[in-house]
């Protein structure tokens, strides 16, 4: 082994579509994404994160974002992982795209959860970031099925969701800032999965299939 990614396969991970390329997050990459987080995802009265990671000043925020990746790659199992990869669309490092899974070997399922910069919105990047990623997983990484959830005032994700052909599938009701907030959850197959337009190139995903425990 000569590499950081030779011991932690998921920082030689790529995938593309056209513009947009999905990779492994360096540690330098963990650096720009926490400065464009602190530069705002949302506005300060919404929060669309079940986990309110955002809810801290822009000067602690950076710290925060770069333990929390840190803390992924140390607890990354077999029987407990996150994929969290870099989006960059046109060169540019622009937001995240990830999915959480427990007892994957088993279960084969996992929910999956992005964030853009604040300036990288409303231009189709959400559709087409977490339709690449369910390729990834579905075609790639074993996965049988993706879900997602989503605040019921929170349109542009739910839209995003329905565009690449997930189904809702129940709710759930979370505290949110002291107060009663309803979530629309969501669940994906590979039959109901809408591709993006263009061809999914995928580099380095067998050693992580190894990584996770997955039999080729």
């Amino acid at each position: 082994m000569s590499t950081i990614g030779d011991v932690f396969p998921v920082l030689d991970l790529r995938v593309t579509a056209g513009d947009l390329e999905l990779r492994g997050i360096s540690d330098d990459d963990i650096v720009v994404l926490g400065a464009l987080s602190a530069k705002g995802i949302h506005s300060p009265d919404r929060m669309p994160f079940s986990f309110p990671w955002t809810d801290v000043t822009p000067e602690e925020l950076p710290l925060n974002f770069a333990q929390y990746h840190w803390r992924t790659r140390a607890d990354f199992s077999p029987s407990s992982w996150v994929l969290n990869l870099g989006v960059w669309w046109q060169g540019e490092l622009v937001g995240v795209q990830g999915v959480n899974t427990s007892n994957f070997v088993v279960r084969r399922t996992g929910e999956t959860g992005s964030w853009l910069g604040a300036g990288h919105q409303g231009q189709g990047l959400g559709t087409v970031m977490r339709q690449v990623m369910c390729v990834l997983l579905f075609d790639h990484l074993a996965f049988t099925e993706v879900t997602s959830g989503a605040f019921v005032d929170n349109p542009a994700s739910l839209a995003v969701s329905r565009k690449v052909g997930y189904r809702v599938n129940g709710t759930e009701r979370y505290e949110r800032r002291g107060e009663l907030a309803e979530m629309t959850m969501l669940a994906l197959r590979p039959e109901d999965l809408v591709p993006p337009d263009v061809p999914v190139e995928v580099s380095g995903a067998d050693r992580v299939r190894r990584l996770i425990g997955v039999e080729d």
